[in-house]
């Protein structure tokens, strides 16, 4: 069996017919590290890297700035992270709005510097989206590379649905959150949402945003350009990118592009 094999390189973005987010989140790393002496330094509002950490990732961009009190936010979330609550009927929620199925409950949450909406998972194993469901990669439309993947090898609430194909489609038939446009995310997409600040095994995600998150592998819909048997993932158990056989089985969530 292939192991995973994780690159911080990024792979072009897949066909999608829906416009993809251009603007990236920071990457949650707030820390500098001396690579002398090995100690990291945490950012604070009154602590910053040294001049001989150098122009390490901590010293630039929104999580920096959210530390000193210089980032303006829309809703909430760690670090430069900025997540509204959105409900199943998909109305805006304040931040302590609890999961749940009625209209008004959180189902959805929304990245207010990227414009993606994401998909929540719950704890519930007859639910469509619970959290521990698997599913194979499979694309019958675009059939990338001669290969749509494998069908249904997953294991998940329905027999004969476990795969990323049909789990859009299934996902799509409930109107989540009032759209009926959600789709796999890009590599990139899925990428930017890890908080590698947090170390292995995770999740690396802001689970008050995003409860019930396994620390695990999450499909992409991205193919594997060099081979037609891969596509693309990130493992939420270190935040890395990398890709597997489209034959394995693993978690999904969805995204879709507006509030």
């Amino acid at each position: 069996m292939r192991a995973l094999i994780f690159l911080l390189a990024l792979v072009p973005l897949a066909a999608s017919a829906q416009t993809v987010s251009k603007r990236l989140n920071d990457t949650g790393i707030d820390f500098c590290r001396d690579h002398g002496t090995g100690a990291d330094t945490t950012v604070t509002p009154t602590t910053t890297c040294t001049a001989a950490q150098g122009g390490q990732d901590a010293r630039y961009g929104r999580d920096p700035a959210a530390q000193r009190g210089a980032l303006t936010k829309v809703g909430g979330g760690s670090k430069g992270f900025d997540f509204t609550k959105i409900a199943n009927n998909g109305g805006t929620l304040p931040a302590g709005a609890a999961l749940g199925s009625g209209p008004t409950d959180w189902a959805c949450t929304y990245d207010n510097h990227t414009g993606l909406m994401w998909e929540v998972k719950v704890n519930n194993a007859a639910h469509l989206r619970h959290m521990s469901h698997t599913y194979t990669w499979y694309d019958s439309v675009h059939n990338y590379g001669g290969n749509p993947g494998t069908a249904s090898g997953g294991t998940c609430a329905t027999a004969g649905r476990c795969d990323t194909e049909k789990f859009v489609a299934d996902v799509n038939a409930t109107n989540l959150c009032g759209h009926n446009d959600w789709r796999m995310p890009t590599i990139h997409e899925l990428f930017n949402l890890a908080d590698r600040s947090i170390a292995s095994p995770g999740p690396t995600i802001d689970v008050t945003y995003f409860p019930n998150t396994l620390a695990s592998y999450f499909w992409s819909g991205s193919p594997g350009a060099g081979d037609s048997d891969g596509a693309w993932g990130v493992g939420f158990t270190d935040g890395y990118d990398g890709w597997v056989y489209r034959s394995y089985a693993y978690r999904v969530r969805l995204v879709r592009a507006g509030q």
